[in-house]
């Protein structure tokens, strides 16, 4: 059994070695130790292939003059050859015996006579010098059964070998302490980065919602990371913002419906109506409940809207067929009150233009643009709806002749439930032209209210399609 201080240091040390600095710093170290070995490998393998090359070299050049020399390859031309050699040349090895063995003359005591290169250790071939030498030399058997062999002193080689494997073992070493230090750094950077995303994420759990995470100025992956992580705070801070504006509206305004509502229906049930007249309270209460109704989808359909959600279809859609829809539309409930409606061209050519977005969000943007030009203008007017391109834009008008808005209301009517006082009577809801700015901003334009003397002019700047780039993929409304 195992005792309680053992156990906490096991799971001490099985949390050490689960954790990611762990981790990061023995793939660090690993991968620096495994890189610098098999640098320091294949140049130890090079230059001992180099090394053993020249003394091969060297050991068969020697051979061939001597060969060259003597003229032909028997024990009488090369004895005076091998002699002279032995006294002038005292950095190689010579050894030129007879077919039984016997030596003639050189510096090396007898070998077998084994044909080609041979490695010879110098303690069993040579009576004298060190005893952990090395030769390599190129062994002939002679014409006559004699045997001539030419080696050179390959202790270098053996020296390089030895002083290779301690190289290999200090840079194990090096190598190991590098890269744990750099794995120590690159662990606390990586570390530091994430540990300052999860601060950041726990301020915003505590419900600070206007935290952000800090970009370093690199243009790395962190900062990329960083971006979107970003971003997905700001749409997420604009839905919950949204939700609890939704929550106070619908709190605020859809109380006066129904309260009336109630007022009528504890009047019906203390009075003695008539049929007729339940019918008509029936009717009343009715009514109420379907201005609840149209308050309360009013406002969540402003919330989705204003949040970047579009539930309808992406598509490209001509301004001109949209301008032609809702006049024609609209132009029986104008005539109706006396008014005219009609398009106009605001450069003398075809209304054109084509913009990227959501069909049925545009023709309800237009279409409280319009509904509101005859709400609010009296028998008589003139409406006009036109559109023209201007470069990369797509400017839309609705202008009319009416009484228009004071300069001081005009950026104050797109809040929810702002009605003038000369609206009053008027039915609606006050939600018209917030509906129709968040449209507007979610297809990345923008609408102005200006005097069109007299009258009020709207004005809608939309981005015409030709401006996306179609390499950038699909079209998401709100990312413009």
């Amino acid at each position: 059994m195992m005792s309680p201080a053992g156990r906490g240091r096991f799971r001490t040390l099985r949390r050490l070695t689960s954790s990611l600095s762990f981790r990061i710093v023995i793939l660090f170290a690993g991968f620096l130790m495994l890189s610098g070995i098999l640098v320091i490998l294949l140049s130890g393998w090079r230059s001992q292939r180099s090394l053993e090359g020249q003394i091969r070299r060297a050991a068969t050049t020697e051979q061939a003059e001597a060969l060259s020399a003597a003229g032909t390859r028997d024990l009488e031309h090369l004895l005076p050859v091998v002699r002279d050699l032995v006294r002038h040349e005292p950095d190689f090895f010579y050894l030129l015996q007879d077919g039984s063995g016997h030596v003639m003359a050189g510096n090396m005591l007898n070998l077998r006579p084994v044909p080609g290169s041979r490695w010879l250790s110098r303690a069993h071939r040579r009576p004298f010098g060190e005893a952990n030498g090395l030769v390599y030399g190129q062994g002939l058997v002679l014409v006559d059964g004699g045997y001539f062999f030419v080696g050179i002193d390959a202790s270098p080689l053996r020296r390089l070998r030895h002083e290779f494997r301690i190289v290999v073992g200090w840079s194990l070493v090096g190598f190991a302490v590098l890269g744990v230090g750099g794995g120590l750094i690159l662990s606390a950077i990586i570390l530091g980065r994430i540990e300052t995303i999860g601060a950041i994420a726990r301020r915003i759990m505590n419900g600070d919602l206007s935290q952000r995470i800090p970009h370093q100025g690199a243009n790395d992956e962190f900062d990329d990371l960083a971006h979107a992580l970003n971003a997905m705070l700001e749409r997420n801070e604009r839905l919950i913002a949204s939700l609890q504006q939704v929550s106070n509206d619908i709190a605020h305004d859809m109380r006066r419906p129904l309260s009336r509502l109630r007022q009528r229906l504890e009047a019906a049930s203390v009075a003695d109506h008539t049929p007729d007249a339940f019918r008509a309270t029936i009717e009343d209460a009715v009514e109420d409940l379907d201005s609840a109704l149209e308050i309360f989808s009013s406002l969540l359909r402003l919330s989705q809207i204003e949040a970047a959600i579009s539930t309808g279809t992406v598509m490209p859609v001509a301004v001109g067929g949209l301008v032609r829809e809702v006049v024609d539309l609209f132009r029986p409930v104008a005539e109706d009150r006396g008014q005219a409606l009609a398009v106009r061209s605001l450069d003398s050519g075809p209304v054109s233009g084509t913009v990227m977005g959501d069909p049925v969000l545009l023709m309800q943007m237009l279409s409280n643009l319009v509904e509101n030009a005859i709400n609010h203008t009296p028998h008589g007017s003139h409406i006009t709806v036109g559109a023209t391109l201007s470069g990369d834009r797509i400017m839309l008008v609705v202008a009319d002749d009416g009484a228009g808005i004071p300069p001081d209301s005009r950026e104050r009517v797109f809040h929810r439930f702002v009605r003038l006082d000369d609206s009053r009577s008027v039915p609606g809801s006050g939600l018209g032209l917030s509906l129709v700015r968040a449209i507007v901003r979610l297809h990345g334009g923008t609408i102005a209210l200006s005097d069109n003397r007299p009258g009020l002019r709207c004005t809608v700047i939309l981005p015409h399609i030709a401006s996306i780039d179609p390499t950038d993929g699909p079209t998401r409304l709100g990312d413009r």
